[in-house]
Parts: C-alpha cells; structure tokens; sequence
C-alpha cells in the first residue's frame, strides 16, 4: 500500500515526507529531484506499546505505510507544478499538503495563503485528467458497440457516462455510490479523483492549535466519502524530531501539546487505506501486522507467512483490552476469553491472535 505525497510549491511537502519516514531527506537512496523518493514510516499504536511492556519482548515492530514524495513537473499555470498525474495514478491514496502559513522568504506560488482554494485547484485537476480519460474511453466503446452488440461493453459505457456526468458536475468520483462490481471495472483506470484523499494543513507556529477547517468550503470537503483532514506544523515537528525523547517530551509540555502532530498524520494516512491492525506477542517480537478490514483469519495468517496461511488449523483470538486485563494468554484460556476462530473469522482492529498450524 502506497500513500503519495504531493501539493503545490513551498507547501512543505517535502519536508513532511522526510518527518515521516525519518530519511532526514527526501532525496534519500541517491534520488535525484526529478525522481520519486520512497520512504517507510511507522504508524505509532500506544495499544503496541502497552503490549509491549508487558512481554518485554527483544523486538517490537509497529505497522508501516510506505510513503512516495511524488517529484514536481512542469506546468502551464502556476500552482500546476507538484502534479505528476502518471506517478500518482499508481497511488493507493493520495497525501495533499496544503499551505496555511506566510513567508516572506518562500513566496506563495498562487500569491496569496489559501489552503482550501489549494486543495481545490488540485481536486480540479485530478478531475479534469479523469474526464480526459473516461471521453476517450467512451469514444472507443461507441464505435466498439457500432460495430458488434457486447453486453460487457455496453454495460462499461453505461458506468463511465455516470462518470462522466459526475465529473462535468463538479465533483470527484470518490463521491459516487459504487457497488463492488462497478469499483472492480473501473480499476484499471487507475482515477486520481477516486483515490482516498489526505488533506494536511502545513500552518504556522501562531496558529497551533486553532481550527484550521472552521471555513465552510472545508466542511463541504470533509462531507464527502473517502476524505480525511488534520493539520501539522511541520517547522515545529522538525525541531521536536531533534531532541532526544525527554528533552522532546519537555518541550512539548512546555508548549502545551499532549501528543505529535506528525502521529495523527501518520494514522489518518493508515485510516484512509483502510488498514486495521492485529497484533503478535512473545518474548521474542510483539509486532503490529496490518491486513485490509473484515480480512479472513487464514488470508490475514498470509500477511506473517505463506506456510501459516497454507496450514492453517485454527486461531487463538483475544481483544487486545482482554490481554492487558487479564496479564497473559494462558490467563485468558482461564477466563474464556481465548477464543478458537476458523478460517473466516474476520480479524478485527485490535486483536491479538496466536494461530496453529501444520505444513
């Protein structure tokens, strides 16, 4: 699953990439700045944490999303430049830096502060390219259907006018009512307007702590499917991420913030994908294993190893909340809160499972 980063120059892109997989540099790997960097950042879970202290284990291992700084390209307007539509289509979901701070050192590209008219502009965008994409498609499939009656053709054209409908309207097609055929169909079109959708608010040191998504056109953003908002100061993130951890924690108490910005970006992008995570404890390793939602048991065993999958016998589940309660498995065999799942047990957000297997 990958989360790519883009938005318009001097909105911080960048630097947020680098706060969240700690490469120090977006040009990490040897990189050059027309290329796309690749980093893996770790989505913090105190729910790992509280495990964690309990076993002691010699490894602990969160869940990671694997982070694109998407490289500029030209552009005809000013504002264009950050948008490399190819790079982006390969995108699981798409991380939008929008700027709510002033420099004199670092000019507006559109000349004024404007975070939501940014983020609009970029969605304008993605949306033009997708009806470029879907004319051109219907186009073909007219004269494909002139010529030869195909009900798996006309039923294609019948979902992109939809599209496109929606689209000359306005509006992205994220916001569509999409059945699970009708998704699986429009796939390969790679849409930009349909990916799941990350707005970060890069805002100064001033307005830490004030509502940057009181403004009405945020709440009609906010409002749609598959949509998500929070903000970052990604200067102050930048300062806190060099100190050591108890000079960190100091100074963030001193300002009067009880938790990093940077960890709610982390689990929205997490959120966005549709992600949950389970968890594996021992001695050895406690690690966070992240598997789509309503995952099968023996298709979630696969996410640790082919031959688990392969083997499966069964799962031993417990709610994380019951483990920490209880103080070990065996205690939770005791108290019946060790359950035995099968095959298609859906692993939920939080459980902590030991499966046995055979190969």
């Amino acid at each position: 699953m990958e989360v790519g980063i883009l938005g318009l120059a001097g909105s911080g892109k960048t630097t947020l990439f680098s706060l969240l997989t700690g490469s120090g540099s977006a040009l990490a790997g040897g990189a050059r700045r027309d290329q796309a960097a690749v980093g893996m950042g770790r989505v913090p879970d105190p729910r790992l944490d509280r495990l964690s202290e309990m076993y002691q284990p010699r490894k602990i291992t969160p869940a990671i999303v694997r982070y694109v700084d998407v490289p500029a390209v030209g552009g005809d307007r000013p504002g264009e430049a950050s948008l490399n539509i190819p790079e982006l289509r390969t995108m699981d979901a798409l991380l939008v830096v929008v700027r709510a701070f002033s420099s004199d050192a670092v000019p507006h590209p559109l000349g004024s502060v404007d975070p939501a008219r940014d983020l609009a502009r970029i969605e304008e965008e993605f949306q033009l390219q997708d009806l470029m994409v879907v004319e051109r498609r219907i186009e073909r499939l007219e004269k494909d259907l002139a010529r030869r009656r195909d009900p798996e053709l006309a039923a294609e054209l019948e979902l992109l006018q939809r599209c496109r409908r929606t689209l000359e309207d306005g509006r992205p097609l994220r916001s569509e009512d999409l059945d699970r055929a009708e998704r699986l169909r429009l796939r390969g079109f790679t849409f930009l307007s349909i990916k799941p959708i990350l707005a970060v608010v890069n805002v100064g040191e001033d307005a830490i702590g004030a509502d940057p998504f009181a403004d009405a056109r945020w709440q009609r953003w906010l409002a749609e499917p598959a949509t998500a908002a929070t903000s970052v100061c990604a200067t102050l993130e930048r300062e806190i991420s060099e100190l050591e951890p108890a000079d960190a924690a100091a100074f963030m108490a001193e300002l009067g913030i009880a938790d990093r910005a940077l960890d709610r970006v982390a689990w929205e992008a997490y959120r966005l994908l549709g992600l949950i995570s389970f968890f594996t404890v021992g001695e050895d390793e406690c690690r966070a294993w992240s598997v789509p939602a309503d995952t099968p048991a023996v298709d979630a065993a696969g996410a640790i190893h082919s031959d688990i999958s392969r083997g499966f016998i069964r799962a031993e589940v417990v709610p994380h909340t019951e483990l920490l309660a209880a103080g070990s498995l065996a205690a939770c065999r005791q108290l019946g809160t060790l359950r035995l799942e099968g095959k298609a047990y859906p692993v939920r957000d939080g459980d902590v499972v030991h499966y046995r297997f055979n190969v």
